[in-house]
């Protein structure tokens, strides 16, 4: 966002700013829908978590809301360059010699880890009855989501998702490329989760270390279902607080029995 401001001002650095946003998620999100939604969809649809075609009017929804979405966070960058410029913070460094590749290893996944927990408290808090129907009722209307919804979110909801990274960047050092790198991280987490197939290996769910990682199942029945399954890229709060659906493991394993048949 910065190199767009200042190449080509700011409004246009900020119009730019949102195509490319934009773009970012048509790559991941559009290419993932293409190969399991139209090209190959006969041949894994053996694979679709939900057997149901998704209807045209919520693929226009996602897309609709997940143009709005780049908008969003290209107005939060325009803010983290204005907090650098004016220098509320000068945490955003561009020498990597000056923390080194150990710091910038750690401090990627600081930010994942860091986000993983705040996601998880948030999400729960968009579910509290009273603010659902005003924050995160948009992002539920893909019940059965394909990889479109991965940024289909209530304006609002769009703030509160990437909301912690304004305020890390405020008293943590960060290079630019951590950034960057956890923000395709997390678009791809989100098309993943949104997919609608599992492809995930048998036994996943019960292996002592990928157990901890979320899997297609474990947000799409989120969808499904709505009140279990609030985390994003790992299964540690879920279990901890006892949020995982009863039905995950089972559910996972009946596709992929399916599958195997």
């Amino acid at each position: 966002m910065q190199y767009l401001i200042e190449q080509f001002g700011l409004l246009p650095g900020w119009l730019l700013g949102s195509l490319a946003i934009f773009l970012r998620y048509l790559i991941f999100a559009g290419s993932a829908f293409l190969i399991f939604y139209v090209l190959f969809k006969q041949r894994f649809f053996i694979k679709k978590i939900q057997q149901i075609e998704p209807k045209a009017k919520h693929i226009l929804t996602e897309l609709s809301h997940s143009i709005a979405t780049a908008f969003v966070w290209a107005t939060i960058g325009l803010g983290i360059y204005w907090l650098r410029s004016n220098g509320y913070t000068h945490h955003i460094y561009l020498n990597l010699s000056e923390y080194g590749w150990g710091y910038l290893f750690f401090s990627f996944w600081f930010l994942v880890f860091l986000h993983d927990t705040y996601f998880y408290w948030m999400h729960r808090m968009m579910h509290h009855p009273r603010l659902f129907p005003v924050l995160h009722r948009v992002h539920h209307l893909s019940w059965n989501p394909t990889p479109l919804a991965s940024l289909s979110f209530h304006p609002l909801e769009a703030i509160l998702e990437i909301g912690v990274i304004p305020m890390i960047v405020l008293v943590m050092p960060f290079h630019p490329l951590v950034l960057f790198l956890f923000a395709t991280w997390s678009l791809m987490f989100n098309v993943l989760g949104h997919l609608g197939y599992e492809i995930a290996s048998k036994g996943f769910v019960n292996h002592p270390f990928w157990k901890w990682f979320n899997t297609p199942t474990h947000h799409n029945m989120h969808h499904a279902k709505v009140h279990y399954n609030y985390g994003l890229y790992f299964n540690i709060w879920d279990r901890l607080m006892g949020t995982n659906h009863p039905e995950y493991e089972r559910t996972f394993d009946q596709i992929k029995n399916r599958v195997a048949e």
